[in-house]
């Protein structure tokens, strides 16, 4: 695709036991910031903008980010995705990820708003090495509309294929129409609103992880519905429905703490701006 509404390139490094930019190219609606140091683990903190402030009819976005060996970094967004009408042609985002051995990478975005008549797609592709860690989360969230209808968008699509050392060791795709399709039946949302993923792949990962990641939750399913999925390889999904954003982040948040304190010792750094 050609004319991309906006544009993204980042490569990272590991110097002296800091990650630094080895290279930073943005062009149209796209922007970073600095990089944030939340602490003196050397891990950079880069937060994604858009000064546009919404992903309008047609839009389209590319992005790119690239791990060398041992870097370690954290990716966020200002604020959440914001998809208005598109009556035309959907928004659509395409996103690579490569990481290099022995690299970390946390992608932890704000909510993604779908609005009235709105239609989005989006694509990740996550091309790991053999001793990469990922932590990668998402929630979708139905925006306000005038009569008050949560699934007032018309159509959703969100992509995400894993590839390790070249091989598919994951692909998830969620699709929802609600223009067509009745949102709260058996088998799409259930009578919840909100969704949220989490993808978690490391090598450090067992049984007893997952064990204690379930047994943290309440499993209230007047609030929320939770379920932990193991993968071919080192890691594992988690997928939750809720009726409020900030179920979902909160059980995300108590998740990414559990895996940072179990695997490296150490307390996730607060990315909101709220």
């Amino acid at each position: 695709m050609e004319n991309w509404t906006g544009t993204l390139r980042l490569d990272v490094e590991e110097r002296q036991g800091k990650t630094v930019a080895k290279n930073v190219y943005f062009q149209g609606a796209l922007k970073v910031m600095r990089p944030v140091y939340h602490d003196d683990s050397g891990q950079a903190c880069y937060y994604i903008l858009n000064p546009g402030g919404g992903y309008l009819d047609g839009d389209s976005y590319n992005l790119q980010f690239s791990l060398k060996e041992k870097s370690k970094l954290t990716l966020t967004t200002q604020s959440a995705t914001k998809v208005y009408k598109t009556p035309n042609q959907p928004a659509y985002q395409e996103t690579e990820f490569i990481l290099k051995k022995g690299s970390y990478l946390e992608y932890i975005p704000d909510p993604l708003i779908m609005y009235r008549n709105a239609r989005y797609k989006q694509k990740n592709v996550i091309r790991m090495e053999q001793g990469a860690t990922l932590i990668y989360s998402d929630i979708i969230t139905p925006g306000w509309s005038p009569d008050g209808e949560q699934f007032s968008y018309d159509q959703l699509q969100l992509m995400n294929e894993v590839y390790m050392d070249d091989e598919l060791v994951m692909y998830d795709h969620i699709k929802l129409n609600p223009a067509e399709q009745d949102m709260k039946a058996i088998g799409f949302m259930e009578g919840y609103t909100h969704l949220g993923s989490m993808i978690v792949i490391g090598e450090q990962t067992n049984a007893d992880l997952l064990d204690r990641l379930y047994n943290s939750m309440n499993h209230d399913e007047n609030e929320y519905k939770m379920g932990l999925s193991m993968l071919p390889v080192k890691g594992f999904t988690i997928r939750v429905l809720a009726n409020k954003t900030q179920t979902i982040e909160r059980l995300f948040t108590e998740c990414h703490q559990i895996i940072s304190e179990a695997w490296f010792n150490t307390k996730p750094s607060f990315l909101r701006k709220y």
